[in-house]
């Protein structure tokens, strides 16, 4: 199965450096196979043939605690996951330079569709519950006017981790391909 390592906190404003050709050696050192890396915030894409789904996330943050002296939280997800989260990203949802678009990668804790009613939300956001994440847009004109800005420093903001929506069409066009 292929599946996706999002971290959360990496490589951000100089703090937790985390070199992505080391961590991708931490990955193989797992027995992970086909791993790769894209960008430098954290985001591997690997193989497992192990079928031990439900220890991925476990024994990845073990390795980075233990290879990096890091204790950062990281979300694992697989190809047919990622899948059914890029089918719902409306395709005139952009990131450029008159709109934004991001995906929040959710936690178990907080990955059902009553996590809408704890977000805030004004007229200009568009959002999206899909399992595994919430989908946001807002028109760039809009940005310091989103719901989105009340959202850091709660509890919720850091039980996921964020990526916009040009990083999550990338991954899901390297996974696609080694499919």
């Amino acid at each position: 199965m292929i599946y996706l390592a999002l971290f959360r906190g990496i490589n951000v404003g100089g703090h937790n450096i985390v070199e992505m050709r080391k961590l991708k050696t931490t990955f193989e050192s797992l027995g992970f196979n086909h791993v790769s890396t894209f960008i430098n915030s954290g985001n591997v894409v690997f193989e497992d043939s192990l079928k031990r789904e439900g220890e991925l996330i476990q024994l990845i943050e073990e390795a980075v605690r233990k290879d990096f002296h890091l204790d950062v939280k990281v979300i694992v997800i697989n190809s047919k996951q990622l899948n059914a989260i890029c089918q719902e990203l409306p395709v005139t949802w952009v990131k450029n330079e008159s709109m934004r678009t991001d995906v929040m990668f959710l936690w178990e804790k907080y990955d059902r569709p009553e996590v809408l009613k704890e977000i805030p939300i004004n007229s200009v956001d568009n959002v999206k519950y899909v399992p595994g994440a919430v989908l946001w847009n807002v028109e760039g004109k809009n940005y310091s006017r989103s719901g989105m800005m009340k959202l850091m420093g709660t509890d919720l903001y850091r039980h996921m981790t964020i990526r916009n929506v040009n990083t999550v069409r990338k991954l899901h066009q390297i996974i696609s391909e080694k499919q």
